[in-house]
């Protein structure tokens, strides 16, 4: 059994067929799948996936960094408003992406506080997105690391540095199709990293794995990646199928 611990399965991009790529998630021992939100714009579609498998979707709320915008503090208002109405088990996506667009770095890290804040008041682990800016991230988590904080640093790419950083902090690597790129030295970071550390991802639509590149992304992909891991760590793949799944359970309470 797999947890994909990343997916936006619920967006547009699956407006067709979404009840397929489930059930081919399904059907490749993917059982679970973590849906972080995106802003205010994605809530709906959200929920009524999670309600329509409840046993295999399991919601974050956030607001995504690259929706940060002047409105924010409305689009804060909204995340609030959901997490008191529905069930959550964690705040995601959230945290800087500065690859983009540089204008709201101010308000990016505002929101990102603040979401980190509301996360340890409701005790829930955070998804955090990062982009052009682990500096500036790792420095906000750090100061905030009052012992309770946990969760993922979502699409890890860094280096055997920036990864110490990250378990140090005691969160975990999450791990998806960058892994299987041929361009990609993830590889040789990984293979000196404790499984106990690491979870897996898809990042759904985005970043298809080999040998799906190129392609929309879905969750069933998600054993390329499993494969992939197994194969960096000279390991079976069920072996890395347990512990990964092990550390997605226990950090989002599943």
């Amino acid at each position: 059994m797999l947890i994909d611990t990343h997916s936006h399965i619920y967006t547009e991009d699956f407006n067709t067929d979404i009840d397929e790529v489930v059930q081919n998630a399904y059907n490749n021992d993917i059982k679970k799948i973590i849906l972080p939100n995106i802003d205010s714009g994605t809530i709906k579609r959200l929920v009524e996936l999670s309600d329509s498998y409840p046993h295999i979707c399991y919601p974050l709320m956030g607001l995504h960094p690259t929706s940060v915008a002047a409105d924010f503090k409305e689009e804060l208002r909204a995340v609030e408003y959901w997490l008191a109405r529905n069930k959550f088990y964690g705040l995601g996506e959230i945290g800087i992406d500065l690859y983009w667009d540089r204008t709201f770095i101010k308000e990016q890290k505002e929101a990102f506080r603040y979401q980190i804040k509301l996360a340890k008041s409701l005790q829930l682990p955070i998804v955090i997105h990062l982009r052009n800016s682990f500096n500036e991230v790792y420095e906000i988590v750090n100061e905030q690391q009052d012992g309770t904080l946990r969760g993922i640093f979502h699409c890890f790419s860094g280096d055997e540095i920036e990864a110490q950083k990250i378990i140090d902090l005691g969160f975990l690597l999450g791990i998806g199709g960058v892994l299987t790129f041929k361009n990609s030295n993830l590889s040789s970071v990984i293979e000196k990293i404790d499984l106990k550390h690491l979870v897996l991802e898809t990042d759904s639509p985005y970043l298809s794995p080999v040998p799906k590149r190129g392609k929309r992304n879905e969750s069933s992909y998600l054993v390329f990646i499993a494969q992939k891991l197994a194969e960096v760590c000279q390991i079976k793949v069920e072996e890395v199928a347990e512990i990964t799944t092990s550390n997605a359970r226990e950090l989002f309470g599943i």
